[in-house]
C-alpha cells in the first residue's frame, strides 16, 4: 500500500511540529548552510574577509607522467579538494581513448551529437559550459549504457565577430586592416585564431568534456571550404541561391552587410544622447522631426504638406510622399505633387497606400526606398525610384546638392536641420519612443542600404523544415518553441548570405563575361573549373573570357548550417557520414533556435535529402547575479575557468583591463565587478559547477549565477567525499568477490537497496527525456536524505565493534554496494570525484578499468524495489524524526537517554520490532516498547502521533528537563502567537483583492493549529 500524504489532525501537538518529510529532506541543505557559516566565520578574521570558501587546498603531487593513470595509493586529504581530485584524470581518459566511439561499444545503438562550435572570438563563458555539462552528462551516460558514442568537437571562424574584434585590437597598435592589405590582415586573424582555439580546447578539457578530439573540425579548414563550396555550386545550380538588388541592413562601422542576430535592438522611451563610433559629440534620438514639403501647386487651404520621421537626413533620398488612401484630410492632394526642399530640381509624388498609420506624426510619411525597409515595399508596389544616398562609409553622396555630399550621416542631419530651420519649413521635435539599431560588434546605428547580394530562396526550404517537425522526423524540446518555429519559418523571407568581409569564406561564383559583351555569373571551386564550364555555354565566344570573383564572403551561418554533416566527411559518401548522421540530438540554447537550428535543418534536408538530428533540445542563457544577460562591455562575463580555480578581486580587474574594451566600458565593467563580486570568487571545481548548471531547470526561466550556490555544490563534494573515508575506515577487503548475502540483511539494508532502485528508474527516466534538473536533484536528495543522513548512521552501532560476523560482512559488502553504484549513477554529472573514489574501492570489480565504461544503474541491474518494505521503512523514520523534534523542542540535553513506547496497529508491528537497534541508534533511546493493543497511559512522557497514522510515539521527559522553565517558554510562544493572530485578523478586515484575502485566511488557519497544538503541549507538560 502506497503511504498518503498527511492530512489529518492527529493528537496532541502533532501539527506544532513542522512537516517531518520536509524536515528531513532539509536537514541536509541546513548541514551545508552550516558548515558554510563556518567557514565564513573563519574567513571573516582576514582583514578583506574574502569568501574564498577553499575547502581544502591540497593538490595532487605524485610524479606521474602525462597520459598515465594516477596513483591512487597515495593519502587522500582530509578534506575534499578539487585540485587534488581533478589532476591527471583527463589526460588518462583522452589517452586511453574513453572518448572514442568503439571504447564504449557494447550494443548496436549510437549517440551521435556535435558541439555547437564556439566563435574564435574569445573564451568560452558559463553559457558555453552549460552547453557542455548537459552534452557531457548525456555522452557519458549514453556510454556506460554500452550505446557507441561519437561527439564531434569544433570552432567556427565567426567572420564578422572575429574580424571586429582583430579590427579593434589593430586600432590600439594605431593601424587598420585597410593599411595592412588583404593577405596581411587575414594572416593577422589566423594567429588569433590560432591562440583562441587552443584556449577553448583547453577550457573545454577542464570542463571534462569527453570528446573524441580526433575528430576535431574547424569551419575554414580544407575540408570545410571544400565543403562549403560544394553547397553553395549545388545550391546555385538548382536556383535555390540566387543574385539580386535588395535592401539590406549595413553596418557603416564594419562596412559590411550583417544579420539579424548582430543586431541590438535598443529601444527609447524619450530623447536620448548616443555615442556612435567615428563621431566626437553624442547625438540625439527617440525623437520625431516634423518639417514641410511645399505642393508644387498650392491652394487656398493649403501650401505644403507636412511629414514626421526620426532620420530627417534621409530626407535627402525622399522620392514621394505617402498618405492613407481613407485619410479626408489629404484625398484631395493624391496625385499632386511637392518641391523637394534641398533639391531644387526635384518634385515627389503624393501616392496613396494602406500601409501608411493616419495616427503616425501628421499621417503623412516620407519615402525613401532605398534607406527604408517599409519604404522599399511601399516603392515597389508603387514603381518608385530609388536614389542611394549613402556610401559604404556611412557619408552622404549623391544628392545633387553639393552642400550636403560627402558629409558624416549625422552632420548632415545637424545641417538639414538648419537648412529647413532657415527656410521656414521646420516645424520643431517631439519626443518619441522608438526602437534603435544597433550593431552588436561595432555600437553603430545600423542602416538601411539597397546593395546586390546573394540570397537564398528560403520558401520551399523552410516550408520541408516546418514538415519534418510536424510529422515527427524532427522533435523540439521543450515543445513551448514549436509556435515559434512554426511562425518565423512561415514568414522568412530569402536569406542574404553575402558579406563584405576579409575573412571567411569567399563566395565560390565568379563573374564570366565575353569579349561580346555577354555575361553571366558561374559557380565553381576553382577558376579553371569556371573556363570549363563556361565554354560549355558560350561555346567558341567561351575561348575569350574575363573571369572575376566575387570579392565578398558568406555569411557565417552558412557555413554553421553544415555543420552536422560536413563532420562527418560530407559531401563524400563514408562510413561515418552513414553511421552517425542524422545527429541523435541538437544540444544547443535557445537563442539559436532561427538563426542556427532552423538553417540547419533546411541545408541538411537541401543537401543530404535527411533531416540533420532528430531531436533538438534548447537549454536557456545564463544571466549574471541581477538577472543581465552577460556581456564584455558589463564586464560580467564569467569565465568558467574562474569558478573552477578561483579568482581573486584582483585577478578578475586584470582581466577586464586586458580585455579589448573602451575606456568608457572598462570603467564600467570594473565598478560592476566591485559591486557584484566584492571579494572575488571562490574555487568550487569543475564537478560542482557542473552539477549547479545541471540542477538548475535548464528550459523555463533563464539562469541567474549565484556564485554561493555553486559553493553548495562545492560542499556537496565535501560530504561525498566524507561517506567514502568512513567507507574506507569501516569496509575491510573481502577475499572472495561473493556476492552480499542478503539472508543476513537487516531491514534497513533492503530499505537502502530499493531506495536506490528507485533513484536509478527516476534518474534514468530523466536522462531520457532530458530533463537534467530532475535527474541531478534525486541522486542529490538521495545521497543526502538516504546514504548520508539515515543509512550511514543506521550503520555506525554494527561497525562500532570489530567483529567478523556474517552480518557484519553483509553489511558491509551491502554499504560499499550501494555507495560504488551510487558513485556510477552520479558519474556523468561529476567525473572527476567519482573516478577518483571509485578507483579506491576496497573491492572495486576489475572488469572496467574506469568508471567512465562501466554499466550505468538502471532497475534491471538493481532490481530491488519494495515499495511495502519503503512504506514501512517511511513510518520507522517518520518516527525517528518525531522524537529527535520532541528531544529538540523541550531541549532535552544532547548526552541524555531517553525512554520510548510506540503504540501501532499489528500489522506495524513488525516494522518497529526489526528496526529497535536502528531507533535507538539514530535517537539517542536506551529503552523502547512497543505496544500494538491500544494506547498505553504513560505518566512522565510527551506523546505525538505519526502524521496520518495511528501510530503514537511517546519520550519520556521526567528527570530530563526543568518543567517550569519550559512551560515559561511555550507560555512565551503562546503570547507571540496570539498577537501574531490578531494582527493577521485586523488586516483581514481590510483586504479587498480575493487572492490576497485567500493568502491571508491560509495564514491565519496555520496560526490557529500551531496556537492549537502549543496549547496542547502546555497541557501535557501540566
Amino acid at each position: 500500500m502506497i503511504r498518503k500524504k498527511w492530512s489529518s489532525v492527529p493528537r496532541c501537538s502533532l501539527r506544532y511540529f513542522s512537516s517531518v518529510l520536509e524536515k528531513r529532506e532539509a536537514k541536509a541543505k541546513r548541514q551545508q548552510e552550516k558548515e558554510l557559516r563556518q567557514l565564513e566565520k573563519l574567513q571573516n578574521t582576514t582583514t578583506q574577509k574574502e569568501i574564498k570558501t577553499d575547502l581544502s587546498h591540497a593538490e595532487y603531487k605524485c610524479e606521474t607522467e602525462s597520459g598515465a593513470k594516477k596513483d591512487v595509493t597515495c593519502q587522500l586529504p582530509s578534506t575534499y579538494s578539487s585540485k587534488f581530485v581533478e589532476a591527471c584524470w583527463y589526460e588518462w581518459w583522452e589517452k586511453e581513448g574513453y572518448f572514442k566511439p568503439s571504447k564504449s561499444r557494447r550494443n548496436e545503438d549510437v549517440f551521435s551529437l556535435v558541439i555547437p562550435p564556439p566563435n574564435v572570438t574569445g573564451k568560452l563563458h558559463l553559457g558555453h559550459a552549460l552547453t557542455v555539462a548537459l552534452e557531457d552528462v548525456l555522452c557519458r551516460w549514453n556510454r556506460m549504457r554500452g550505446k557507441e558514442v561519437v561527439w564531434i568537437p569544433g570552432c567556427d571562424h565567426a567572420g564578422i565577430a572575429t574580424q571586429a574584434v582583430v579590427e579593434k585590437l589593430l586600432e590600439t597598435k594605431n593601424t587598420t586592416r585597410k593599411d595592412l592589405g588583404r593577405e596581411k590582415f587575414v594572416q593577422e586573424v589566423w594567429n588569433w585564431k590560432d591562440r583562441k582555439e587552443e584556449e577553448i580546447y583547453d577550457q573545454l578539457r577542464v570542463l571534462g568534456s569527453s570528446l573524441d578530439w580526433t575528430r576535431t573540425n574547424f569551419t575554414l579548414s580544407p575540408k570545410f571550404c571544400h565543403a562549403v563550396r560544394e553547397a553553395f555550386i549545388r545550391l546555385h545550380e538548382k536556383d535555390i541561391i540566387y543574385r539580386k538588388k535588395s535592401l539590406i541592413n549595413w553596418s557603416c562601422q564594419l562596412q559590411s552587410t550583417i544579420s539579424d542576430i548582430e543586431i541590438d535592438n535598443k529601444q527609447l522611451e524619450k530623447p536620448t544622447m548616443i555615442s556612435v563610433p567615428g563621431y566626437r559629440k553624442k547625438m540625439e534620438f527617440g525623437v520625431l522631426h516634423t518639417f514641410d514639403y511645399p505642393l508644387v501647386n498650392p491652394t487656398t487651404e493649403r501650401n505644403a504638406i507636412s511629414v514626421s520621421t526620426t532620420r530627417i537626413e534621409t530626407m535627402l533620398g525622399d522620392t514621394a510622399i505617402a498618405v492613407n488612401p481613407d485619410d479626408p484630410r489629404y484625398s484631395i492632394l493624391i496625385g499632386s505633387f511637392v518641391q523637394h526642399p534641398l533639391l531644387p530640381d526635384m518634385v515627389l509624388p503624393i501616392i496613396a497606400d494602406s500601409y501608411v498609420d493616419k495616427n503616425f506624426g501628421t499621417g503623412a510619411v516620407k519615402i525613401t526606398p532605398a534607406h527604408d525597409f517599409r519604404d522599399f515595399e511601399i516603392g515597389s508596389r508603387h514603381g518608385l525610384p530609388s536614389r542611394i544616398i549613402l556610401d559604404d562609409q556611412g557619408n552622404i553622396t549623391n544628392t545633387g546638392n553639393p552642400d550636403f555630399d560627402n558629409l558624416p550621416r549625422f552632420e548632415a542631419r545637424e545641417k538639414v536641420i538648419k537648412s529647413l530651420d532657415q527656410a521656414g519649413l521646420y516645424k520643431g521635435k517631439t519626443s518619441h519612443e522608438m526602437t534603435l539599431p544597433i550593431c552588436s560588434r561595432s555600437a553603430d546605428v545600423v542602416e538601411p542600404r539597397i546593395k546586390t547580394q546573394w540570397f537564398v530562396r528560403i520558401q520551399d526550404l523552410s516550408q520541408q523544415a516546418i514538415e519534418a517537425v510536424q510529422t515527427g522526423k524532427i522533435q523540439i524540446v521543450p515543445d513551448s518553441y514549436l509556435a515559434s518555429w512554426y511562425n518565423w519559418l512561415s514568414e522568412s523571407e530569402d536569406w542574404c548570405i553575402s558579406r563584405q568581409l576579409w575573412w571567411g569564406h569567399r563566395i565560390p561564383a565568379y563573374k564570366v563575361s565575353t569579349h561580346t559583351g555577354e555575361s553571366m555569373w558561374i559557380s565553381a571551386h576553382t577558376e579553371l573549373e569556371v573556363k570549363s564550364k563556361a565554354e560549355k555555354i558560350f561555346g567558341e565566344t567561351g575561348k575569350l573570357l574575363t573571369i572575376t570573383q566575387d570579392d565578398d564572403v558568406l555569411d557565417t551561418w552558412f557555413s554553421s548550417a553544415l555543420f552536422p554533416f560536413v563532420c562527418f566527411g560530407w559531401p563524400e559518401n563514408n562510413p561515418d557520414l552513414e553511421k552517425y548522421y542524422p545527429l541523435s540530438l541538437m544540444e544547443t540554447g535557445y537563442d539559436l533556435l532561427f538563426f542556427w537550428v532552423a538553417r540547419m535543418a533546411m541545408m541538411g534536408i537541401a543537401l543530404t535529402g535527411k533531416v540533420p538530428f532528430n531531436t533538438v533540445y534548447l537549454h536557456n542563457m545564463v544571466r549574471d547575479s541581477q538577472g543581465r544577460k552577460m556581456s564584455k562591455s558589463l564586464g560580467n562575463v564569467i569565465d568558467p575557468l574562474q569558478v573552477i580555480y578561483g579568482c581573486s578581486p584582483q585577478e578578475l580587474d586584470e582581466r577586464i583591463k586586458m580585455s579589448n574594451l573602451s575606456k568608457k566600458e572598462e570603467k564600467y565593467a570594473l565598478k560592476d565587478r566591485a559591486k557584484t563580486l566584492p571579494h572575488g570568487i571562490p574555487e568550487c571545481g569543475t564537478d560542482a559547477l557542473r552539477f549547479y548548471l545541471c540542477f538548475n531547470k535548464s528550459t523555463g526561466k533563464d539562469i541567474s549565477l549565484d556564485i554561493h550556490t555553486v559553493v553548495q555544490y562545492r560542499y556537496f563534494c565535501n560530504k561525498i567525499w566524507n561517506v567514502f573515508k568512513f567507507l574506507l575506515k569501516n569496509v575491510r577487503k573481502h577475499k572472495t568477490s561473493e556476492d552480499t548475502n542478503i539472508h543476513v540483511l537487516r531491514p534497513v539494508d533492503h530499505w537502502i537497496r530499493s531506495k536506490f532502485s528507485a533513484a536509478t528508474h527516476t534518474t534514468n527516466t530523466g536522462l531520457d527525456s532530458l530533463n537534467f534538473s530532475s535527474a541531478s536533484s534525486i541522486i542529490h536528495k538521495f545521497f543526502f536524505v538516504d546514504l548520508a543522513d539515515f543509512y550511514l548512521e543506521s550503520c555506525k552501532p554494527v561497525f562500532s565493534n570489530d567483529s567478523s560476523s556474517a552480518e557484519r560482512v553483509a553489511i558491509e559488502k551491502n554499504f560499499e554496494f550501494i555507495f560504488e553504484s551510487f558513485l556510477r549513477l552520479l558519474s556523468p554529472f561529476m567525473p572527476y570525484i567519482t573516478e577518483e573514489l571509485w578507483q579506491r574501492l576496497p573491492n572495486k570489480s576489475e572488469n572496467y578499468q574506469s568508471i567512465m565504461i562501466a554499466g550505468y544503474p538502471t532497475e534491471e541491474s538493481h532490481n530491488f524495489r519494495n515499495i511495502q518494505l519503503e512504506n514501512e521503512m517511511g513510518n520507522v523514520r517518520d518516527a525517528i524524526q518525531l522524537i529527535r523534534n520532541i528531544r529538540q523542542t523541550f531541549h532535552v540535553p544532547t548526552s541524555a537517554l531517553t525512554n520510548i513506547s510506540i503504540s501501532c496497529q499489528n500489522e506495524d508491528d513488525h516494522a518497529f520490532s526489526s528496526n529497535v537497534e536502528v531507533i535507538k541508534s539514530l535517537t539517542k533511546s536506551c529503552d523502547i516498547k512497543i505496544f500494538n493493543n491500544g494506547v498505553e497511559e504513560l505518566p512522565g512522557f510527551v506523546s505525538n502521533n505519526i502524521r496520518n497514522t495511528n501510530i503514537q510515539v511517546s519520550v519520556q521527559l521526567k528527570g530530563l528537563i526543568d518543567i517550569e522553565t519550559e512551560l515559561m517558554s511555550l507560555r512565551q510562544k503562546e503570547s507571540l502567537l496570539k498577537k501574531e493572530l490578531f494582527d493577521l485578523e485586523e488586516k483581514q478586515k481590510n483586504i479587498d483583492k480575493q487572492q490576497s484575502l485567500k493568502k491571508i485566511q491560509d495564514k491565519i488557519c496555520k496560526v490557529k493549529q500551531s496556537l492549537l497544538d502549543l496549547q496542547n503541549m502546555i497541557s501535557t507538560l501540566n
